[in-house]
C-alpha cells in the first residue's frame, strides 16, 4: 500500500472506531439528563460546524456537523468548562430553572455525568457478551500440562499438572487470566501460589521478556512464564452466566490498564508506549482490515479505554467533575469559583502536556524521528 491509501485507511478506522463510541458516551449524558427532567440544548453529531439540523418536540437542537468525531450534548444551565455558572441563569424562573442542569440535586448531577463513562464500558459488556453467546465463554482451567525447557517456569520450579491458584496474591482462575497478568509484566519478579498434589506451594518465577509483533504487526514488550495449558475450553453459559463473564473480561481489562499504567509511572515499562490519536487510528485503520469482528473487538477494548480515561480524577474530564461533587457533598457547599478556576487551568496544562507527549511518541512510533536523524546526520 502507498502512504495515502494507508492515511485514508487510518482516517476511516478512526470515524468507524472512535465515532460511535464517543457520539453513544454523550447519549448516555442525554437520556439520563433527560429522564431526570433536564432540558437539553443541542446534542451535536459530529464536531465543528453545522452542516443540516432539526429541532424535535422538546426544543433540543440535534444537529449534524462537519467532523463526524463523536458529538456532545449541551444542557440548560450547564457551566462552562472552567466550573463558572452562566449568570443568566440566576435571573432565570423558578420553573426555569428546575429544568437545567445546574438546578437539580447534587445527586442528580452526579449521576448524568457518570452516565457517560458508565456507558462505555455497558458497551463493552454488551459486545464481549455476544462474542460468549457466539463462541463460548474461555474457561481453559489453569493447569499447567507442559513446561518449556530452560523457561522461566523451568527455572521457577513450576511441573506438569501444578494449578496455579494465585499471583502476587491475586486469585487466578483460568489460564486466560495466567497468561493476560504475565504478559503485562516482561522481567518482573513474581510470587506464585501453587497448587500440586493437593498442598500449596509457593514459588517465584521472573517471565522473559520478548519482543514480539501483535497481529497487526506493532512491536510490544511480553512477558513469557514458558507453560502451556491443556485442551482449550469454551463453556456455553445462560443469560447470567455470559453476563458475569462479560463483566469480568471487562474489569480484567480495566485491571490490566491499571497495571501497566502503574508500571509506566514507576518506570518499569517504557513510557514511550503511551500512544495518542495518531496510533488510534493507525491501529484502527489497521484492525478494519481484518474484518468486522476485528473492528467490533477492538471498539470493545476503546470503549473500556475511553470510559476508564474519563474517570480520571482531572477537570475538563467526567472524573474532575465527579470530584467536585463528592467534594461538594462531603462538605455541604459547592467548591469556590477560584478553585474551580485553579482546577481548569491545571487540569487543561496537564491534557495539553499528555497529548503532546503521545503526540511526539506516535511521530516517533511511525518512524519520524529516525528519519530526521537520518537526514540531519
Amino acid at each position: 500500500m502507498t502512504a495515502i491509501p494507508n492515511i485514508l485507511l487510518a482516517l476511516f478506522g478512526f470515524v468507524v472506531v472512535i465515532g460511535p463510541l464517543v457520539f453513544l458516551h454523550e447519549l448516555g449524558h442525554y437520556f439520563v439528563g433527560r429522564w431526570f427532567g433536564v432540558h437539553a440544548e443541542t446534542f451535536s453529531i459530529g464536531m465543528g460546524k453545522e452542516l443540516t439540523g432539526w429541532t424535535d418536540k422538546r426544543g433540543t437542537r440535534w444537529r449534524v456537523s462537519a467532523l463526524p468525531l463523536g458529538g456532545y450534548v449541551k444542557f440548560a444551565g450547564d457551566m462552562g468548562p472552567a466550573g463558572r455558572t452562566d449568570p443568566a441563569w440566576l435571573r432565570l424562573p423558578a420553573a426555569e430553572k428546575a429544568r437545567t442542569f445546574q438546578g437539580k440535586p447534587l445527586w442528580q448531577r452526579f449521576l448524568i455525568v457518570l452516565a457517560g463513562p458508565l456507558t462505555n464500558f455497558l458497551i463493552a459488556i454488551a459486545i464481549f457478551a455476544g462474542f460468549f453467546t457466539l463462541y463460548g465463554v474461555p474457561q481453559t482451567p489453569a493447569v499447567i500440562s507442559g513446561v518449556v525447557a530452560q523457561s522461566a517456569a523451568e527455572k521457577a520450579g513450576i511441573k506438569p499438572g501444578d494449578r496455579i491458584v494465585a499471583i502476587d496474591g491475586r486469585a487466578i482462575s483460568r489460564f486466560e487470566d495466567l497468561a493476560i497478568y504475565v504478559s503485562v509484566r516482561p522481567g518482573a519478579p513474581m510470587a506464585l501460589d501453587v497448587e500440586r498434589g493437593g498442598r500449596h506451594i509457593a514459588l517465584s518465577a521472573t517471565p522473559s521478556v520478548r519482543e514480539i509483533k501483535d497481529d497487526l504487526g506493532n512491536p510490544q514488550r511480553m512477558g513469557l512464564l514458558g507453560v502451556t495449558p491443556g485442551r482449550e475450553i469454551y463453556q456455553r453459559m445462560g443469560p447470567a452466566g455470559i453476563i458475569g463473564a462479560a463483566v469480568h473480561e471487562t474489569v480484567q481489562t480495566v485491571r490490566t490498564m491499571v497495571d501497566v499504567i502503574g508500571q509506566i509511572i514507576t518506570g518499569a515499562r517504557p513510557a514511550k508506549e503511551l500512544g495518542g490519536p495518531i496510533q488510534i487510528a493507525r491501529y484502527s485503520g489497521e484492525t478494519v482490515s481484518f474484518g468486522v469482528v476485528a473492528i467490533i473487538h477492538f471498539m470493545a477494548l476503546i470503549s473500556i479505554n475511553l470510559g476508564f480515561i474519563n474517570l480520571l480524577p482531572i477537570p475538563m474530564l467526567d472524573g474532575g467533575h465527579l470530584l467536585f461533587y463528592v467534594i461538594e457533598g462531603i462538605s455541604r457547599r459547592p467548591l469556590p469559583e477560584r478553585a474551580h478556576d485553579w482546577a481548569f487551568r491545571s487540569g487543561l496544562a496537564m491534557l495539553l502536556g499528555f497529548m503532546v507527549f503521545v503526540t511526539i511518541n506516535d511521530l516517533g512510533s511511525l518512524g519520524l524521528w529516525r528519519t530526521l536523524a537520518g537526514l540531519i546526520g
